[in-house]
């Protein structure tokens, strides 16, 4: 089969490039930055230029690379621009999925969160709502609800909803963004009940997932916990001495990984206690 990324110069496209070319897999994979082509290519893909934002060139990358499916790792944090972020989700997506049923290409796995749902202290498998807002009643997180809608038009779209993702190349190794604030004592969780993952084991699930129904799947660890719990570890762990500041952006909610296990997937990292702390 041959397979294009599209974003496979980030920490997991590029682990999910490498993981493909070492089990046969023809791979495709795009950036934006011309620059970053060395380094798709040593990932074992063949690398195009694509603009995720530019319908046409999407349309271009997807003609060209002619793939039998399609994965979407695209984001754009890296200077933590989330409004950037949410565009790429948006726009973005709609423009890959546009690409890939213009060219005839059946399947389509796509990066989602598993943060996404209604706030309770149930553990929320697939089943369960995403968030909306109480005074409103829109999406809460407007940006993932466009995306996962986008993927289900496709023949076979497979929503991976990850958990958290920490490992080397993240925000959350030991040389990452959070890291620096926690050695100063300070963590701002994206939630407070988090359910982390290694970024290996998002890598293992998105290669099984190529065979998988369509749908969402939470692929998460074995042990959601809340950051009362695991930032205060983390803070010691990368080298903080005192504890400064410790909050959440939103409440969020555990998730059920028994669906992705049901299928075959299993973390080599099932807890963040010992894989996070210590890190890496």
């Amino acid at each position: 089969m041959r397979i294009l990324i599209a974003g496979a110069a980030g920490v997991l496209g590029s682990g999910v490039a490498r993981a493909l070319a070492a089990e046969g897999y023809e791979v495709v994979g795009t950036t934006r930055k011309p620059h970053r082509f060395a380094e798709i290519e040593r990932s074992g893909a063949r690398a195009v230029l694509m603009d995720a934002l530019d319908a046409a060139s999407v349309q271009a990358a997807v003609r060209e690379a002619a793939p039998d499916a399609i994965i979407h790792e695209l984001t754009d944090l890296a200077d933590a621009d989330f409004a950037g972020n949410a565009r790429v989700r948006v726009e973005g997506t709609k423009n890959l999925v546009d690409a890939a049923l213009a060219n005839d290409v059946p399947t389509m796995v796509a990066q989602s969160i598993a943060w996404a749902y209604e706030p309770s202290d149930d553990f929320a498998d697939e089943s369960v709502s995403l968030a909306t807002d109480p005074e409103t009643g829109e999406p809460a997180f407007p940006a993932i609800n466009a995306l996962e809608r986008e993927v289900r038009r496709m023949p076979r779209g497979v929503v991976l909803r990850l958990g958290l993702l920490y490992g080397p190349g993240t925000w959350y190794a030991s040389d990452g963004a959070i890291a620096d604030q926690a050695r100063l004592g300070t963590v701002v969780a994206t939630t407070a009940w988090t359910s982390f993952l290694h970024v290996d084991d998002a890598v293992s699930a998105t290669v099984l997932a190529l065979d998988w129904p369509a749908g969402p799947v939470n692929i998460v660890d074995d042990e959601p916990t809340h950051v009362g719990e695991w930032a205060p570890a983390y803070i010691y762990a990368v080298g903080g001495l005192s504890i400064a500041s410790i909050t959440a952006r939103g409440e969020g909610r555990s998730a059920d990984n028994a669906l992705a296990r049901s299928r075959g997937w299993v973390p080599a990292h099932p807890s963040w206690r010992t894989s996070l702390i210590p890190l890496e």
